[in-house]
């Protein structure tokens, strides 16, 4: 059977996701009324957080979003092939610990003499191997997602404080140097390196083949079972490239702050509030590359927001809570008027 014949009613099954009209007018409410909401609080920062709007800060915010935004499109693509229910679903809770892991893997190797493209080379690795424990723990163990990732999360975190001692490892060279930098306009090199990896993204998971078969077994694993679809073998592949993300993001953070860093479990929280919330920017309420790189930005000017009012860092948490389960609870209740 060709890939065409495989694929081709899928298309058709989600063509009208929301059919009854209250269904529509309910994503439309959702869709632009938290667009008009996070322009009234960004409206709000710009009118009341000094140098909020200034070429700088917004530089920073860009390089800072780079980190997350990496990590929030690879578990886009584990949501997107696991589905969006993230408790029966997919969802990747170990790439906070995954980024951290390889980080330490990078300045390591660094510290050991050997070269960035060797160093690059085991962050890239043991990221791909973070995923590929997932992928089997889920797929030919057949643990549910949220309590294998959970699992290999604390594996990885132990690993990581193993290898580190739990101290920062510093680690310079004239490439990382030059990956932290920012151009002649004060952008940081960053910033362009997560609208690369976005666009990279984009291209394979909206546009591709390859993207509509994640689509169809994310959210008709049905439907894809009778075309004759591998759906343990994409959803393997969906984890795998999640744990490439994991490692990718380790080498931007070990060139961000120049070594390797304690504590990187506390970015899982904004990087799951990130990926939940690019839901809300897609016409269907789905899982989208581009709707994740969007709000990482809106999360990350959140976040720039809070810090310049010298308003405290718990608060940035609950309010990343409160949206998690804002959206949550909005997608959840639609997605049960659908059926």
């Amino acid at each position: 059977m060709s890939a065409d014949a495989q694929i081709a009613p899928l298309p058709e099954a989600s063509s009208d996701q929301v059919s009854a009209p209250s269904g529509k007018a309910a994503v439309a409410v959702l869709r632009f009324g938290s667009l008009l909401a996070f322009a009234a609080i960004l409206a709000l920062f710009c009118l009341t957080a000094p140098y909020f709007l200034s070429v700088g800060n917004i530089g920073n915010v860009l390089g800072q979003s780079a980190i997350s935004g990496v990590l929030a499109i690879g578990l886009t693509v584990v949501l997107i092939a696991g589905g969006s229910n993230v408790v029966t679903g997919g969802i990747d809770l170990s790439l906070a610990a995954n980024m951290g892991l390889s980080a330490a893997v990078y300045a390591t190797l660094i510290k050991l003499g050997f070269s960035d493209v060797v160093a690059a080379g085991g962050a890239l690795a043991t990221g791909l191997t973070i995923g590929a424990a997932n992928a089997a723990a889920v797929v030919l163990a057949g643990i549910v997602p949220l309590l294998a990732t959970l699992a290999v999360m604390n594996v990885v975190a132990g690993l990581e404080l193993v290898l580190t001692q739990n101290t920062v490892l510093p680690a310079s060279t004239d490439f990382l140097t030059f990956v932290s930098n920012s151009d002649g306009l004060g952008i940081p090199i960053l910033a362009y390196v997560l609208l690369g990896f976005a666009l990279i993204a984009t291209a394979i998971v909206q546009y591709t083949p390859l993207g509509l078969r994640l689509y169809a077994v994310g959210e008709f694993p049905a439907a894809a079972r009778a075309a004759g679809l591998p759906l343990k073998r994409l959803l393997a592949g969906a984890f795998i490239g999640s744990g490439l993300c994991g490692g990718f993001a380790g080498i931007l953070s070990v060139a961000y702050l120049s070594g390797s860093t304690t504590g990187s479990g506390e970015a899982l929280l904004p990087v799951v509030v990130i990926a939940l919330l690019g839901a809300v920017f897609s016409r269907r309420l789905l899982p989208t590359v581009p709707g994740t790189l969007l709000s990482a930005l809106v999360v990350g000017f959140f976040a720039n927001g809070f810090q310049l009012l010298n308003l405290p860092s718990t608060l940035v948490s609950g309010v990343q809570g409160v949206l998690i389960l804002l959206v949550v609870s909005a997608t959840t209740l639609l997605r049960k008027q659908e059926i």
